[in-house]
């Protein structure tokens, strides 16, 4: 072949871009090999030119290399990145091996495979290895960097056992990981990554024997200050609900002690915080904190007075712990010391309780607007409880201690549990004889439309109020009264507030300051102390919500049918789709672009932006107390508020944003602009961040087709001078 040309582009009679060939040898579905040739973009020739190229021509999967990536970068230098081979191992598997290199002696393996088997499962698995170096050798500012990262993900196929999942989600890496590699530094979302979190899931169920068995694995990481949490194993095994009583062959009404009813909870845990370089240094007994717990309710449900629910039940809890804690105070050191005994420990507790609620119903139809014919529906739940424990603190349980600490001359008791911290909390202490008091409200509305159709509205979701009595303490009995209100505002967005009001109020001790004291806020004639309330919400507007917005206060009326009238009529250009034409090939429909009254097109941008910010109500406690009613004032503060947003100028262009704004630290979070440019076989990308911790610009224009993912031009700035790690 002589002046050949080569494009991946679709307009074959005039492609947008070409390598103008000089001389070239074809061998049919084999490959092209050619002598120098250049590019051509928009008929005008470039000076870019290369002495050869090979192009392999195949229909089949197969093995190949994968081409560098030249790099310019101020603190590695020169260099060639993503170079390597590809390996098509077979249909359900392939591996691809990649290395970096750059001329200050940075460099770094890469190696991802994907694998599948259909109907079964299919997943991702990608290791990471990387040395970089920064600086001169021999000056102050000389460091050397090994960091590693491991990704995999697995998902099974839920056709594949119906009985046993397997699932994992690991995003594993050295705490210095991200702020050395190469391609993070132009990613302002990975670089102000804080935290990694890693699972690897089974669960089992064994549905004759009503038994489920489930354990994971989980890995947290602080990219902050390389901490690290890892739980390993953690094991559930859970028996469903039984009827152990309930008869096989039950003949007339059901008997009382049928309906008695038993579960079983056992979970297994192994834990341990650490730095990620410690963590294999750790030993398993003395380091990590392991322990097992079991617990067994059995309750019963029965109906008192046709109207009544009461429900008793008794919980049983054990725990299994490797390791006890006694502890004293030195007086000579002046702290306090432990010391621990490793083996096998058990502990134990258990509680009584007995629940009764109803429903009360209430009709109201108002006086005013009858042609609506409107009913409202008040539905009140009234429940009371009690429950009863004993106190584990005593000595015969052996459980709780207590030693004299004295410090500056002040002597104070100081009692302790030989259990606290570890995987699983120990019995409470202080005995209990808790008298809970909760009720719920729910208020709906139905009403005819004009249509003559009934419709349904809710007034109040929810509206529980609880509050509870300790018959067993000595000293402030009654607990704090909770709120809970649910409101439905519209279609998308429900109103939830969860809040507290302190039942004891605000007194002044012996040394001056504001503790809560004995005395109920009712003595003094006031309602509970509102602890505050805190809330986050977001909203999107887009063409369709900004429209409704405009017409709620123009007082203009949508006409659908109209605007598909006139501007979303379409006219078939040629035969209808699936009509053959003369070729024997169907015809591809197409549609005309939709005008306005005047004969011209409707300009449409879609766009959409979303706002998402939050507030929080608090006591001020930095502020001077109300000497007369002893109350904080409250203070409002505002979350940081996000944006976010796309914009599509026109089918080709398209602009993408986030940015926001911190109120506590007075500043504009990290922004970022994203542009896009469709080129029918190039595309462009520009990235700029010039607000935030981070600043730069990435400039991108390639070409679409895998194979010539060569056939670029990129510029970029250098972050390192911007970037400050903790």
């Amino acid at each position: 072949m002589k002046s050949g040309r080569y494009t991946t582009c679709d307009h074959h009679d005039h492609p947008h871009f070409y390598m103008q060939m000089t001389y070239a040898k074809v061998r049919p579905k084999k490959n092209v090999v050619t002598g120098p040739a250049y590019l051509v973009v928009e008929d005008v020739p470039l000076p870019l030119a290369v002495p050869f190229f090979f192009f392999p021509f195949s229909s089949s999967y197969q093995s190949g290399f994968l081409m560098p990536t030249y790099m310019d970068d101020s603190n590695r230098g020169f260099g060639l990145t993503d170079g390597g081979y590809y390996f098509a191992i077979s249909d359900q598997m392939d591996l691809k091996l990649r290395a970096d290199i750059f001329t200050k002696g940075s460099w770094a393996l890469n190696m991802e495979s994907n694998y599948v088997k259909r109907y079964k499962y299919s997943g991702l698995l990608q290791a990471s290895y990387q040395v970089t170096k920064t600086g001169d050798k021999g000056l102050p500012d000389y460091s050397v960097a090994k960091d590693f990262k491991v990704v995999w993900s697995h998902r099974q196929d839920p056709k594949a056992n119906p009985n046993s999942t397997f699932s994992a989600s690991v995003n594993f890496a050295t705490s210095s990981y991200e702020r050395t590699n190469i391609d993070n530094m132009y990613n302002s979302q990975a670089m102000s990554q804080n935290t990694k979190t890693s699972s690897v899931s089974y669960s089992r169920n064994f549905p004759d024997q009503h038994l489920n068995i489930s354990m994971s694995s989980n890995i947290a990481q602080s990219m902050k200050d390389s901490s690290i949490a890892v739980t390993l194993p953690d094991m559930t095994i859970s028996l469903s609900t039984i009827f152990p009583f309930k008869r096989k062959h039950a003949v007339g009404d059901e008997r009382w002690y049928e309906k008695i009813s038993v579960r079983y909870t056992g979970r297994l845990k192994n834990s341990i915080k650490t730095k990620d370089n410690l963590l294999f240094k750790k030993n398993l007994i003395r380091d990590w904190e392991n322990g097992m717990q079991h617990e067994i309710p059995v309750s019963a449900t029965f109906t008192l007075f046709k109207y009544f629910n009461v429900t008793p039940s008794v919980n049983y809890t054990e725990r299994w712990y490797t390791r006890k804690v006694k502890k004293d105070w030195d007086d000579e050191q002046g702290k306090e010391v432990n010391d621990t005994t490793y083996g096998f420990h058990r502990v134990y507790d258990y509680s009584a309780s007995l629940g009764i609620n109803t429903k009360l119903y209430g009709m109201y139809k108002p006086l005013f607007m009858k042609k609506k014919e409107i009913q409202i529906r008040h539905v009140i739940t009234p429940s009371i409880s009690f429950s009863a424990a004993p106190d584990f603190t005593s000595s015969r349980y052996g459980y709780y201690d207590s030693y004299i600490k004295d410090q500056n001359g002040v002597r104070d008791t100081v009692q302790y549990s030989y259990y606290a911290g570890q995987v699983f909390t120990p019995p409470s202490g202080g005995k209990q004889g808790l008298i809970s008091f909760n009720i719920s409200n729910n208020l709906e509305m139905k009403f005819k439309d004009k249509n003559d159709s009934i419709r349904k509205v809710s007034l109040i979701d929810d509206l529980t109020m609880g509050i509870s009595y300790n018959t067993a303490a000595q000293v402030r009995p009654w607990s704090d009264l909770t709120f809970n209100l649910r409101l439905k505002l519209s279609k998308s967005y429900t109103l939830s507030m969860n809040s507290t009001f302190a039942t004891y109020a605000y007194e002044f001790d012996e040394n001056g300051r504001v503790v809560p004291g004995n005395r109920t806020e009712w003595s003094y004639g006031r309602f509970g102390r509102w602890s505050g309330y805190g809330t986050s919400f977001s909203w999107t507007v887009n063409n369709d919500s900004w429209k409704k917005i405009r017409n709620f206060f123009t007082g203009q009326k949508d006409d659908e049918e109209q605007d598909q009238d006139q501007n979303a009529s379409t006219e078939e250009d040629g035969d209808m789709e699936g009509e053959a034409t003369e070729g024997g090939a169907p015809k591809k429909k197409t549609e005309k672009a939709a005008a306005d009254a005047d004969g011209y097109q409707v300009f449409k941008m879609p766009w959409s932006i979303n706002f998402s910010t939050g507030f929080n109500i608090t006591e001020d406690t930095s502020k001077p107390i109300n000497r007369k009613n002893m109350r904080y004032p409250y203070k409002f503060s505002l979350n940081s508020l996000n944006i976010n947003g796309n914009v599509k100028l026109t089918n080709k262009w398209a602009v993408s944003f986030n940015s926001g704004y911190d109120f506590n630290a007075k500043e504009i979070t990290q922004t970022a602009f994203n542009i896009t440019r469709d080129l029918h076989c190039f595309s462009m990308t520009a990235a700029i961040s010039p607000f935030g911790r981070w600043k730069y610009y990435n400039f991108t224009i390639r070409a679409n087709a895998s194979i010539l993912q060569d056939l670029k031009w990129e510029q970029r700035s250098q972050t390192q001078s911007n970037i400050q790690w903790y």
